[in-house]
This record gives C-alpha cells, sequence and structure tokens, in this order.
C-alpha cells in the first residue's frame, strides 16, 4: 500500500469533491458530490449531513488507495457554523437564503464603511456578519455557547475536534475583518462576535490528528494530520504563484464556478490603490494566505450560464463541442445576438440591470455558444474593474469553454492569457501549503485569440447595458 498520500477535500456551493494524491503527487482518484439544500432551526441551511455522509464514505473508499496521511480542506466563502466542546454544531446558513426584513433592516445599520472592510453591501447572506445576526436571532443559547468557524476550518473541526478560523475566508466580503489592518472590524469587535471568532491558524497550519471516531469509520491512520485549510478561490491563487511564468510577478487569477472571481495578486513589496475600487459593481478586497488585501470584482457566472442555456435536459459539453460552439459564437456576434446582463440578479459588475436577450436563439447550443460570449464580455468587465495588466491564469471548470477563453483572449489583446488545468488548480494550491516548492503537475497553456474581432460586438454589447 502506498503511504504519504494525501486527500483534499473541496467543498464549494454546488459541488464537493475529494481527490487523493500519491506520495509523489499524482492523482489516484476524484469523486464529485451535487450539494443539497437543507434547512435546520427552521433557517435554509447548507446540507452538512448529506456532505458528511458522502465524505465518510468516499475516505474510505481512499484507504484502499493508499495511507492517508492529510486531509486538506478548502471551501466557498460566506459560510460559517457554531460549534460546541461537546462537538455538537449549528449548520451554516445558506448565503442565497433572503435574511427577515428586521434582520436585514438592523444589519444595514451595525456595518461597517467599505473602505474599512472592503466589503461592499451584497444581497442575500452574502455578508457573513448578516447570517451571524441571524444565527445569533434564531438561536441565542447556542450562539452564547458556541464559536463561530468558517466553512473550509468547520470541516476540519469535523475531522480533528479543533475549531479555527482563517484569514482568506475571514476575509471573504464578511464585514468581519479588516485586511489591511489584519484585525477583526469595529462592528465585529462592538458585537462581540470577535470573541466568538475561533483562533485565527495559518492556512497551512496542521489543526489536529484525525479524531477516533472519523479513524474508524473510514479506516485512516490514528496519525492522519488535519491541515487547517483555505477559500478555494484563494487556493487558486497559491496554485498560480507556483507557475514559472508567474515567478514573484504581478499577476491575475480567474477562478471560474458557479462563481466567477478575479483576484489581483501584486508583486512583493508593490502597492495598490484600494480607494480605486468600485463597492458598487460586487467588488471587493479579500485577504491571500498571508494576510495581503488582494483586489477582486466577481459575478456568478456559472448560475448565469445555466439560465441562459435553458438545457430541458443534459447540458451541452463544451469540451468536446468546442470547434461547433467557436464557429457558432462568432456568427452570433456578427449577427448583433447578446445576452445582456444581469440574469442572476443583485451581483456582479451590473447588479442593478435585469438580464435580457437581444435575438434569443432557440436551439440550445446557440444558446451555450452566446453564454461564452457573455461570460467573456462580464470577465472583461471586472478584470477592467481592477485594473489587471500583467499575466492572467484562467482557471475552473469553465477553462474548457473554448468560446468564453478565446473571446476573452480576443478583447485582452494586451495581456498574456494561460489556462491552468481545469480540475486540479485548487488540490495543487491546496497541496502548495504543505509543499510550498511542489512542482506543478501540468504547464500552463496559452489562449489563442478568436479569428474575428470583437471590438464592435464589445462596444455595442457595452452600450445596451447602459441602455438596460
Amino acid at each position: 500500500m502506498r503511504k504519504g498520500c494525501i486527500v483534499v477535500l473541496d467543498v464549494g456551493k454546488s459541488l464537493s469533491k475529494l481527490t487523493i494524491w500519491s506520495p509523489d503527487r499524482e492523482l489516484l482518484e476524484r469523486r464529485t458530490h451535487r450539494n443539497s439544500r437543507a434547512v435546520a432551526n427552521g433557517y435554509p441551511a447548507l446540507d452538512v449531513k448529506g456532505i458528511g455522509f458522502w465524505l465518510a464514505q468516499t475516505l474510505a473508499a481512499y484507504a484502499h488507495l493508499g495511507e492517508i496521511t492529510a486531509i486538506i480542506p478548502v471551501g466557498h466563502g460566506a459560510a460559517a457554523c457554531l460549534v460546541d466542546d461537546d462537538g455538537s454544531f449549528v449548520p451554516s446558513l445558506d448565503y442565497e437564503a433572503e435574511p427577515p426584513t428586521e434582520i436585514r433592516e438592523r444589519y444595514l445599520k451595525m456595518r461597517d464603511p467599505f473602505a474599512v472592510t472592503g466589503s461592499p453591501d451584497l444581497p442575500f447572506g452574502l455578508n457573513l456578519g448578516v447570517q451571524i445576526l441571524w444565527l445569533e436571532h434564531v438561536v441565542p443559547e447556542k450562539f452564547r455557547r458556541g464559536r463561530i468557524v468558517t466553512w473550509p476550518q468547520f470541516w476540519a473541526w469535523r475531522l480533528s475536534g479543533v475549531a479555527a478560523t482563517e484569514v482568506t475566508s475571514l476575509g471573504c466580503h464578511t464585514d468581519l475583518w479588516m485586511p489591511a489592518e489584519h484585525r477583526p472590524s469595529p462592528m465585529a469587535m462592538a458585537q462581540g462576535w470577535a470573541e466568538r471568532l475561533a483562533p485565527v491558524r495559518q492556512a497551512g497550519d496542521v489543526l489536529g490528528r484525525i479524531t477516533k471516531e472519523w479513524a474508524d469509520r473510514c479506516n485512516l491512520p490514528k496519525d492522519c494530520e488535519v491541515i487547517c485549510g483555505l477559500h478555494d478561490s484563494n487556493a487558486a491563487l497559491v496554485a498560480t504563484r507556483g507557475y514559472p511564468e508567474i515567478d514573484g510577478r504581478e499577476c491575475t487569477v480567474l477562478s471560474t464556478g458557479t462563481w466567477f472571481v478575479a483576484m489581483r495578486s501584486a508583486a512583493p513589496g508593490a502597492k495598490i490603490d484600494l480607494s480605486s475600487i468600485p463597492e458598487k459593481r460586487d467588488c471587493l478586497i479579500n485577504a491571500d494566505v498571508s494576510g495581503r488585501p488582494v483586489p477582486s470584482a466577481r459575478f456568478m457566472g456559472g448560475r448565469d450560464v445555466e439560465l441562459l442555456e435553458a438545457a430541458m435536459g443534459e447540458k451541452v459539453d463544451v469540451a468536446t463541442c468546442g470547434d461547433a460552439l467557436v464557429n457558432i459564437a462568432q456568427t452570433m456576434a456578427k449577427n448583433d445576438i447578446f445576452a445582456i446582463p444581469t440574469f442572476e440578479k443583485g451581483v456582479g459588475p451590473f447588479p442593478c440591470s435585469v438580464g435580457q436577450w437581444i435575438q434569443r436563439p432557440p436551439d440550445q447550443i446557440g444558446r451555450r455558444a452566446v453564454a461564452g460570449l457573455y461570460l467573456a464580455l462580464m470577465a472583461n468587465t471586472c478584470l477592467d474593474l481592477i485594473d489587471s495588466k500583467q499575466t492572467l491564469v484562467i482557471e475552473g471548470r469553465f477553462a474548457t469553454d473554448q468560446v468564453f477563453i478565446r473571446a476573452l483572449a480576443t478583447l485582452r489583446r494586451s495581456q498574456k492569457i494561460y489556462l491552468s488545468d481545469a480540475n486540479n488548480s485548487l488540490p495543487y494550491g491546496a497541496l502548495r501549503l504543505i509543499d510550498a516548492n511542489l512542482a506543478p503537475p501540468h504547464v500552463l497553456t496559452p489562449v489563442e485569440p478568436l479569428s474575428s474581432d470583437l471590438t464592435s460586438y464589445a462596444t455595442s454589447w457595452r452600450t445596451k447595458v447602459q441602455n438596460a
């Protein structure tokens, strides 16, 4: 049996993924789980029970592939659970749930200005602070006893029993953290929430060993270590910094999935004018693993594509239909067929616009082709908002979308644009937490622009967005 295998748990909003890596860091197996929604204490919650059951089953299966010596959790932002010393917990709210009106109104009076936290006022529960206020109202006794544990670290706690928080999750539009000051926000201090936060640990810290319960349940070695973990988009940033094409230079990583998140990482010692980041366009200041501020912009691209494609059955496989989609997309652009944002309302660079089609294609593949153009135009806008000029690396599940990546390269011809491996970027970033010198599993692939020019199409799109 192989010794020294490492497992990376990636708990996204829509999908959870578990990968196991050999001692020489070759991928042995990958399994995925589509997350459900749940209800807890009367509120819409993340499906901790379902994810936990799948995790236990998959870890037990992986135990037959090799001796697992470490587990590293990665997770999406805007989620936190309350945990108690007795092992009980209160599941995180689903960030797409609308808080009660009285909670929302009270919260808006409490939160700090964007200039303090780098965290914009977002809809639903996308600011973690409003979730905390909601939980404090719903489960006051459990709130007083429990500690606030951010989402990746919750899974580390489940596995190790050690509660922690970490700066990449705390600095992810939570309203609870000041990335520039590396400490809790005034609101978090005034409300007593800073005292309820579990201790802040480094992403690569070993929190402890696997609990006896999980070791027995999954046939894991008792000395298997559980790493603190980090926010998923930041894992992509850690991965990007490992490629020789970056080598300490300024870069931007565009992480793609349910959310498209552009994060601009400055070269060491370089200063960024944080005051230039526009609050009202879903821009924010993240914190990287060392706590440095990272200008970021985002939109809900994966969700928008689902709405645009409107698949009645199976979705278009962009990986196998790439050439056909590119040809269709170029024809659609010449014929002035547009998707105008925003289909997932209230987020992205045009949060107040209402999504609409101009000459909606009747066929699914036509709609998917235009959706690729839409992703490129939205991503291009986000990159402009954070003044991205140097190397751009695209990662995530939409890195296989030839329309999207090539249209974006066409719109940004002055920028070097690369693809990292669509499936392994986040795990590679997680693995670099415990081995900073780990070589990338793949080389970066340059993206070739389209043969046709999109300048006129993009200008028309921006005009229509402004007039919508």
